[in-house]
């Protein structure tokens, strides 16, 4: 029988049914996680209906004991207890770690040998957001199609309740992880590393890594405080890269490494102050890779620098480059799919397998292999990115588009782009000379500049970058073509950012 009413949609708060009844708005249920502005779009007992309905699945494959853990936001652990309720009603064996790191929960699955977990967190998105990355198939997370039966299930009602369901907090995990990300790594020279945390998780692990492993730590907002005084941590936003750059800056440091409000996610800025997007320093990690894993296949998401591709020193190692989808569950799954020796997002995750990791995201892993890479070369972190071909790339940009149009957009706007390809036409002056689909569009050009848009998987916006192998001035050319062509769709709003 089921434990719970079907979920309501919208429940008016501030009422004895907001308290008693589930409420769910069902566009929270994304392409490979659940995310929600808390508790707008999603009450507690919605909460607990989306661990019913979880745990209903796990029981049916098999695997119903569940390791679960939370971020470190003001309202984190009521979400986690609220889930945790549903996954035991469901007859789930639930494995309580604490706050921690997304990679800290997809770690624990291998060390407890548990098959299942449940990380409640909103990522890099601000308070006032919530949510959950699960995964049953380590190191995979949910994709589309897991998503899509845990959507049906919840919000049909169709969670059923079931005896036996059990729970255990599992302490001191946090020590367990670190020994397992630095190993027996050692720094050759003393590297003098900031440390940016945006007062988020981050801030509890980042700081005694980079330690571990022999840096100097210069800490820049690493007091955990969940009401996030200085910005939001997120190491994409140019804000986070500004302030780790100022801190460089002043204190002549190495580099700045930044994570993100879950620790998935880690950001780069060298000791010029520039700020390096993470595809490139996923270049230079591939050259640095390269000596030991030669012909090895790097995965990189759609946002990514074509250099990955085109770079001659990679090409003559042998590497190869395979473009897919963004998200971390499309990117884990493909590294696991064509046996890479890493994945690289250009928002900041990576994906690093065979000796280099498991397989999954960890900020705190990428932020060691970074360190010693650095130190491996024996120069400084601005030689790395000198060594690498000139190109100029946008940052990330957010146009507003709303979570029940942004598809339905993406669709109109790929046609448009392959009619023009067809048709032998162009954007910015450069004809067009290939679309890939695979992830919205990305738009080759003649001269080899391209740009790319596709919706966001986590938040009511559109993605567009671009790039310029040739200049700053044709990449913003491109930039501006592109938001020319969609100004076109009315229903597309305002940017996050401009150049």
């Amino acid at each position: 029988m089921t434990a719970l009413p079907k979920p309501l949609t919208t429940v008016t708060p501030n009422t004895p049914e907001f308290l008693s009844l589930p409420m769910i708005t069902p566009t929270g249920f994304r392409e490979y996680d659940a995310r929600w502005r808390f508790p707008e779009e999603i009450n507690l007992m919605g909460i607990q209906a989306v661990g019913l309905g979880l745990g209903t699945m796990l029981q049916k494959m098999g695997k119903a004991q569940i390791v679960v853990g939370c971020d470190y936001r003001a309202y984190s652990l009521s979400v986690k207890q609220a889930l945790t309720l549903g996954l035991m009603s469901a007859g789930c064996e639930v494995h309580d770690i604490g706050v921690c790191l997304s990679p800290t929960v997809y770690f624990s699955q291998f060390d407890l040998d548990i098959p299942a977990c449940a990380m409640v967190t909103a990522s890099h998105n601000p308070n006032g957001w919530t949510g959950v990355k699960i995964g049953s198939d380590r190191p995979l997370t949910f994709g589309p199609a897991e998503m899509s039966e845990l959507k049906e299930t919840v919000l049909e009602g169709k969670g059923v309740s079931a005896a036996g369901g059990s729970f255990r907090v599992v302490p001191g995990f946090a020590e367990r992880y670190l020994d397992d990300v630095v190993g027996t790594a050692k720094l050759s020279r003393k590297l003098k590393v900031v440390c940016a945390t945006g007062n988020g998780t981050a801030s509890m692990y980042g700081p005694k890594m980079l330690e571990r492993l022999g840096a100097e730590v210069i800490p820049l907002h690493t007091a955990p405080d969940y009401d996030f005084p200085n910005y939001n941590p997120n190491p994409e936003a140019m804000e986070m890269l500004h302030s780790m750059r100022d801190k460089v800056l002043e204190t002549g440091a190495d580099l700045a490494v930044g994570f993100d409000g879950d620790g998935d996610r880690c950001g780069v800025v060298d000791d010029e102050g520039e700020e390096i997007f993470a595809d490139k320093v996923g270049v230079m990690l591939a050259r640095s890779w390269s000596k030991d894993h030669p012909g090895a296949t790097i995965v990189a998401d759609v946002k990514s620098t074509g250099l990955f591709a085109s770079d001659p020193v990679l090409q003559a190692a042998g590497m190869k480059a395979d473009y897919w989808m963004t998200g971390h569950s499309h990117m884990k799954r493909r590294v696991k799919e064509v046996g890479a020796l890493a994945g690289i997002e250009k928002s900041g995750h990576y994906f690093l397998a065979g000796p280099l990791g498991r397989g999954y995201d960890d900020g705190m892993v990428v932020a060691r292999e970074i360190c010693l890479m650095l130190d491996r070369a024996g120069g400084k972190m601005s030689d790395l990115r000198k060594q690498l071909p000139p190109v100029w790339t946008t940052p990330t940009m957010s146009p507003y588009c709303s979570d029940l149009e942004k598809y339905d957009t993406i669709k109109k706007v790929v046609a448009a782009f392959e009619d023009m390809a067809a048709s032998g036409g162009a954007l910015a002056g450069r004809r067009i000379t290939k679309v890939t689909t695979i992830n919205g569009a990305r738009v080759e050009l003649e001269g080899g500049g391209w740009t790319l848009v596709r919706a966001s998987s986590n938040t009511p916006n559109l993605v567009v970058v671009c790039e310029s192998p040739n200049s700053d001035e044709e990449m913003r050319t491109i930039f501006e073509a592109t938001r020319a062509f969609l100004d076109g769709y009315p229903e597309i709003g305002e940017y996050d950012q401009t150049l």
